[in-house]
């Protein structure tokens, strides 16, 4: 909005030469992170104490950790003060031409959505469950796919109305259309080893990257402060990769495909780390307020569809290693668990608790602890992350 604002005024006169500045990528980046970080900062209060007012606190299920009895009622769905940060802050900045950040703000709309009902349900209902898990994977699926579906062909095509007729001529031709190179999967550290994945591989693996993002964001959201942190260093770099991708000289000097427009997702990723940072602050234990599946489910959507127009879905999967642990481990546990409990009569956990994060606190780790360890982890494989733009 403010670059068009800005170009309208460059040619009215002269002397508004100095709007030229907001042409440049970077400097957008910058403004819409202490954008988002402002907003967050000075909304917290405000939306801390509507939730309070309106009696929207955590509800605590009857099987968690001891410690965290306490934070029974502490205000939650306070990922509405994210994405209204984000969603604000982004709006200004960007490009309103750009296709891949209307298409991520869907995405993390729909998801938030779906958090917002589940979120809902546990403080009107007072269901600590929230929404059945069958209902919330359906909404998930309905959104990953036609998210998936969107980008197989946006990918090599610059307008949408090309996506369009790319996607009927695919209908027409019998699901037949050989994708091009930059829509492969691409293996980090080398040169030039990419996987084709056809246009089904490529919806499949799209939608397994965006659920399961969103899945495991939100697994990991429970401890003050323990999911935002990872959420805004993992963004941060897949803002990195997006400005490589979305430039013709980085792209080819590194050895990247090229994706024109993608750069333009660092104005949504800055947004994303200005407004983590700001929600942090509150967040931070002991937490005034929870984030609430309407916030994870939404930034993990966010991030999975980032790292899909990307191309770097597995350097999500090891910058984001902090999130698949939290998920496998509550996977193996659930398995393990059902297999035991049908072979032997009685369940068996591998874990003392899942998810992970509560393994570690039932060992003797403080919630502190747990947060900044994980949090460390995290850096280190964001740093190695980012060394395969160099090491190929």
């Amino acid at each position: 909005m403010l670059l068009s604002l800005a170009q309208w005024l460059q040619g009215l006169s002269p002397e508004f030469g100095f709007f030229r500045v907001f042409q440049y990528l970077t400097m957008r980046a910058v403004m819409a992170a202490m954008t988002s970080l402002l907003i967050g900062l000075f909304a917290g209060p405000w939306v801390i104490r509507r939730l309070t007012a309106l009696k929207i606190g955590q509800p605590v299920r009857g099987y968690a950790m001891e410690t965290h009895l306490s934070k029974s009622g502490t205000p939650t769905m306070g990922g509405v003060l994210i994405l209204l940060s984000i969603g604000i802050s982004t709006v200004l900045w960007f490009d309103l031409t750009n296709r891949f950040v209307w298409i991520v703000l869907m995405v993390t709309i729909g998801f938030g959505a779906i958090g917002w009902a589940d979120d809902w349900r546990k403080v009107v209902n007072k269901d600590p469950e929230g929404m059945p898990s069958r209902e919330k994977y359906f909404w998930q699926s309905v959104i990953g796919l036609l998210a998936a579906l969107y980008l197989v062909f946006s990918i090599s095509e610059s307008s949408n109305l090309r996506v369009l007729e790319l996607f009927f001529s695919w209908v027409q031709s019998g699901f037949d259309v050989n994708l091009p190179p930059k829509a492969n999967l691409l293996l980090p550290f080398f040169k030039e080893v990419s996987y084709p994945l056809g246009v089904f591989g490529f919806v499949i693996l799209t939608y397994l990257v965006i659920v399961g993002t969103s899945n495991a964001v939100n697994l990991t959201d429970g401890l003050d402060g323990l999911a935002i942190m990872p959420v805004v260093m993992v963004g941060s770099a897949l803002g990195v990769f997006a400005y490589v991708t979305g430039s013709a000289v980085y792209s080819k000097y590194l050895l990247f495909p090229y994706i024109p427009g993608s750069g333009e997702l660092l104005i949504f990723c800055s947004a994303m780390a200005g407004a983590g940072l700001a929600f942090l602050w509150f967040n931070t234990h002991p937490a005034q307020v929870f984030m609430g599946d309407v916030g994870a489910l939404a930034l993990g959507g966010a991030l999975g569809t980032i790292a899909v127009i990307v191309r770097q879905e597995i350097v999500l999967f090891i910058m984001g290693g902090i999130f698949v642990a939290e998920a496998v481990s509550v996977m193996l546990q659930v398995t393990w668990f059902k297999y035991t409990k049908k072979k032997y009569g009685e369940g068996r956990r591998l874990l003392k608790m899942a998810p992970l994060h509560h393994h570690f606190e039932k060992s003797g780790w403080k919630e502190t602890q747990v947060v900044v360890r994980f949090w460390i982890i995290t850096m280190l494989l964001c740093l190695f992350g980012l060394a395969s733009l160099k090491l190929r």
